[in-house]
């Protein structure tokens, strides 16, 4: 659809549909999505590369960022419909460049960078007096770190990786389950338990009962690699997990080598480098060779009551292996069993031409349920998506 008065290719998103994207979003909140200021920044962006003048295709775009389970199609749609007429309608949409654009669709010509936007300009004037006005990320220098490979990562780059490690642990946080609780202040009546307490008054409700979506419980069992083989990826992902502990609770922490050793109490509360000289003494296999089958067969021998159904396991290694292969394999069939999914980073991943063809890989194949690579930070954040059940 050709719409003659479209804006610029360089001129930033219209003021309307950047409100209209912070008006669905929280009418999502408002019916149990949790739909994150970080899914909002995705949204806008998506709608910036389709044809605002098409509902369905406008529709379509939202829900694929916005929505990660089927179940909250409906609530979507309805959210949906109700911001849609409330608008009228959305603006122009906004040409797409020749060229491709990675981070920002308003990056000025010539090198310029524009600056932070905030979403307290997103929302009408009404909405936005007395907020906290929360920053969303703009085009900048530090954005190229998500495509820098872990291996090229200097002691500089501490902090990108542990504000990635906060921002995705406040995402589990918010995570919703599909079971209803019992609360004062509820996000939708309880017409059951209304109408129960009705029965102690003659039939009359003279309280409306409210129930809200009670907050996952999932845990995290993440076990990282430290061989020779993972050297320059290993220092990168444990402070990864470093970070992740100390915001999020339920993370048990996990090295292995020729041998396994529990992190999770030397993680915690401490700095990141006094953690560091810790885990060095008690790890005696730093960069040695892998024994990743009888590994993982020792964390089932002493741990194994950390896993079940609402944990989720998390291994960080690239498959190289010296020890038995029906070892690995025989493990990883149990811990698949047990856990409610188990996910595999692997670093090597990141060259375009690899193949999962090391005998350790192939032993552990059958029983991953997510392959994913795990040799940036955009890696990693894209890991968020996986981290629930």
């Amino acid at each position: 659809m050709t719409h003659p008065s479209a804006p610029a290719a360089d001129a930033p998103p219209p003021a309307d549909l950047l409100a209209t994207v912070v008006s669905l979003c929280r009418a999502l909140r408002e019916r149990g999505v949790a739909a994150t200021p970080a899914e909002s920044i995705d949204a806008a962006r998506a709608l910036g590369r389709v044809d605002l003048g098409d509902q369905e295709e406008v529709r379509l775009a939202l829900r694929a960022v916005l929505v990660n389970r089927r179940e909250d199609f409906d609530a979507f749609d309805e959210a949906f419909r109700e911001t849609w007429r409330a608008s009228g309608g959305l603006p122009s949409p906004i040409p797409l460049p020749g060229r491709r654009r990675d981070l920002m669709p308003n990056a000025t010509p010539g090198g310029r960078k524009p600056p932070p936007v905030s979403l307290q300009n997103w929302m009408k004037p009404s909405d936005a007096d007395g907020g906290e006005p929360l920053n969303v990320r703009a085009a900048s220098d530090r954005e190229s770190l998500g495509f820098r490979d872990f291996a090229q990562f200097g002691a500089d780059d501490d902090e990108a990786v542990r504000a990635l490690a906060r921002r995705i642990a406040r995402r589990l946080a918010l995570r919703r389950s599909r079971r209803w609780k019992a609360s004062r202040r509820g996000e939708r009546i309880d017409l059951r338990r209304t109408v129960r307490a009705s029965l102690r008054t003659g039939g009359e409700a003279v309280r409306l009962e409210q129930k809200t979506r009670a907050r996952r419980r999932t845990s995290l069992v993440a076990l990282c690699d430290v061989s020779g083989s993972m050297e320059l990826y290993s220092r990168v992902l444990l402070q990864f997990l470093h970070a992740l502990q100390n915001t999020f609770a339920r993370v048990e922490s996990f090295a292995f080598a020729t041998r396994l050793s529990r992190l999770t109490p030397l993680l915690r509360g401490v700095r990141y480098r006094e953690s560091l000289r810790d885990v060095g003494r008690e790890v005696q296999d730093f960069a040695g060779g892998t024994r990743i089958g009888a590994s993982l067969q020792a964390f089932l021998d002493r741990h194994a009551g950390l896993v079940d159904r609402r944990t989720i396991v998390l291994i960080m290694s690239d498959g190289w292996d010296v020890g038995d292969p029906e070892v690995l394999a025989e493990a990883m069939r149990v811990l698949h069993q047990r856990a409610g999914r188990v996910i595999w980073l692997n670093p090597l991943m990141g060259a375009s031409d690899y193949t999962p063809g090391t005998r350790g890989m192939q032993a552990a194949l059958p029983y991953i349920d997510i392959l994913a690579p795990g040799h940036n930070l955009n890696a990693l954040e894209r890991l968020v998506r996986h981290l629930t059940l």
